[in-house]
């Protein structure tokens, strides 16, 4: 039984990662128990790392808008997958520490979830405009050192973030 778990791409289940130890580890096999009982660990713990990292109840800060003009402000670029893909190192390099590389935020750092549909919906210009002011009350600093069209670049980054498949992004 062990043999296929290990050959299958499926998802471990502790509960039946703990029965097979129970089953193929005897007294005289330590070794076995103390490995399969790591797996289960190391599992328990990427599990429980998952779940915490991510920010899914990030509250916008109610008074952080664009002025109406900054939010009516197109991108001048167009979302070629060379220009994207810029954007994408760009936000490797300056985002990713508190939004992740998945752009679902950090609870401990109180980043937003940059899939929702309440940052989706923002207009071009309004991303750019907070990218470029920041938000100093939410720790989120203001890119404006970084020249303008590397700023449009991470917007068009920022629309291909999605929440994965089955998960919610709503807020």
């Amino acid at each position: 039984m062990l043999s296929k778990a290990r050959g299958s791409l499926a998802t471990p289940n502790p509960t039946v990662i703990l029965s097979e130890a129970k089953d193929l580890c005897t007294p005289s096999n330590l070794l076995c128990a103390k490995r399969v009982l790591i797996r289960a660990a190391m599992f328990l713990t990427l599990l429980s790392t998952c779940a915490l990292a991510q920010n899914s109840t990030y509250e916008p800060d109610p008074s952080w808008h664009a002025p109406s003009k900054a939010a009516m402000r197109r991108n001048p670029l167009t979302a070629t997958a060379e220009i994207t893909g810029g954007g994408k190192k760009l936000f490797e390099v300056h985002c990713a520490e508190c939004h992740q590389a998945s752009g679902s935020g950090m609870a401990d750092k109180h980043s937003a979830d940059l899939r929702q549909p309440i940052v989706q919906s923002q207009s071009d210009g309004a991303l750019f405009w907070k990218i470029t002011n920041g938000n100093p009350r939410r720790g989120m600093p203001s890119f404006s050192r970084l020249p303008e069209k590397q700023r449009w670049q991470l917007v068009l980054f920022l629309r291909t973030l999605r929440a994965p498949a089955g998960q919610s992004a709503t807020k």
